[in-house]
């Protein structure tokens, strides 16, 4: 009668609840919340299972009693009733609930006492059918994977290179970060290499899948999670496919997208098209360009650090400092594309980066048309990343950019500018912009901004 130790809060009910909702995308707090338990024990539940839901873990069919029909048998126990009378009550046999009461009464107190969420616990442990995963049993086929997957880097005369010291913390590496050195072949690679090392050696096979689910599952005795650093992706837990999908911006509609952008701006029959994009500096630093799509056109963003930049560490989802957040761009974007005639102001191509997460008030506040390209789709406007290729030769890369000034952006435009392009039969795009302002006011003289 000795018990086992406390009940969980939780039951299977709750887990099942927890894992559909991870199923479908969600948070592992939104998901803890939703199966009726804290935020805490569900980011737990889902570390504790390596993002992946325990194979065991599925609906009991009728034959097995439910958490409901428990708690059914405990409250009829509380009002005396008979274990015939409970069993016509439930349509269950009387057995079931005879052999149930005897086998999960709570025995924590020296007495036999029914309770539902003990009951409940008993069953479940009960029903546990542990087995020895392959790698845990096979000391060769574990060996054969760890030195595949954690083996040092050797030189070409066999010396091991050890590589820089990175320390487990237990997560996915960080970005920029120092990553643990490796043979690091992937649990696909090892699988199939298999085959081909031990041909008639049956015992020596295993699927890249059973290897991960050995890496990321706590408590299969085969693989510290500690070799998930030696992944190509570094990640310490399996993200749930449903939740990748639902990476993006959120400020992207498909009203938006590149698809629905007006066909006089893919051909370039009239100015006023244009595309931006950041050019990154170091710390942060950025330079936002706006080139116009049919006179190359090219017009820079001073966007220069926030008071405090640099001066605290940084928080996370903080303020951007860094002076290339939404708010700073909208607003430079519109400073400096609101000097042009309307005629000039007709639509603005960007990639989907967080910087354009204002792109709406934007709109509003200059009447640009903004549409977003693809996804690691850059040459959908290969006009600005052919510009940002020459503002290299100012800008090179790992420089800081804060160093410029607003002045020194408006030198390096109108060197850009006055440039002779072969795409404008060696005119310069400012030649080109000026013919058209000249087209727009017969009566006048036109000037380039």
């Amino acid at each position: 009668m000795r018990s086992p130790g406390r009940a969980p809060v939780a039951n299977r009910e709750h887990r099942l609840r927890f894992w559909e909702q991870i199923a479908g995308g969600a948070t592992s707090e939104d998901a803890g919340v939703g199966a009726g338990v804290s935020p805490a024990v569900g980011t737990r539940w889902f570390r504790e299972a390596g993002g992946m839901p325990p194979s065991g873990l599925k609906p009991h069919s009728g034959r097995y009693l439910t958490f409901a029909e428990r708690e059914e048998i405990g409250i009829c126990r509380a009002y005396g009733f008979g274990i015939r009378e409970i069993a016509r009550h439930l349509g269950r046999s009387a057995s079931t609930i005879s052999r149930e009461l005897r086998r999960n009464a709570a025995t924590r107190g020296g007495t036999l006492h029914y309770r539902a969420v003990v009951a409940q616990w008993k069953a479940e442990r009960q029903t546990c059918r542990p087995k020895v995963s392959k790698l845990a049993a096979n000391d060769r086929l574990r060996e054969y994977v760890q030195d595949r997957l954690s083996g040092a880097v050797t030189a070409p005369d066999g010396t091991p290179i050890l590589g820089p010291e990175v320390r487990w913390i237990g997560r996915r590496h960080g970005r920029r970060q120092d990553r643990r050195w490796a043979t690091a072949w992937s649990p696909e690679q090892i699988a199939n290499r298999l085959r081909i090392d031990f041909s008639d050696d049956e015992s020596m096979r295993i699927s890249h899948e059973a290897i991960y689910q050995a890496l990321y599952v706590q408590g299969r005795g085969a693989l510290r999670r500690e070799l998930t650093a030696c992944l190509r992706t570094g990640r310490a837990l399996r993200v749930p496919r449903a939740r990748t999908r639902r990476r993006g911006k959120q400020f992207i509609t498909r009203e938006v997208m590149i698809s629905e952008r007006p066909a006089e701006a893919a051909d370039r029959a009239v100015p006023g098209h244009w595309e931006g994009d950041l050019v990154l500096g170091l710390r942060g630093s950025a330079i936002g360009t706006l080139v116009e799509r049919k006179t190359r056109f090219t017009m820079l963003l001073h966007l220069p650090p926030m008071d405090g930049h640099g001066a605290t560490p940084r928080v996370k989802n903080g303020p951007a400092t860094a002076g290339h957040g939404a708010e700073a761009v909208r607003d430079s974007i519109a400073a400096t594309i609101t000097t042009l005639p309307a005629q000039l102001r007709k639509t603005l191509t960007w990639d989907q980066g967080a910087e354009m997460a204002q792109h709406a008030q934007l709109r509003v506040d200059t009447g640009l048309a903004i549409y977003f390209c693809d996804p690691r789709s850059p040459w959908q406007r290969g006009t600005d990343e052919n510009t940002n290729g020459l503002l290299r030769q100012y800008f090179p890369k790992g420089t800081d950019l804060t160093k410029h000034s607003a002045s020194d952006l408006q030198a390096v435009a109108m060197a850009l500018n006055t440039r002779p392009r072969k795409t404008l039969d060696w005119r310069t795009p400012a030649e080109a912009l000026n013919d058209h302002l000249l087209l727009l006011q017969p009566s006048g003289v036109a000037t380039t901004p």
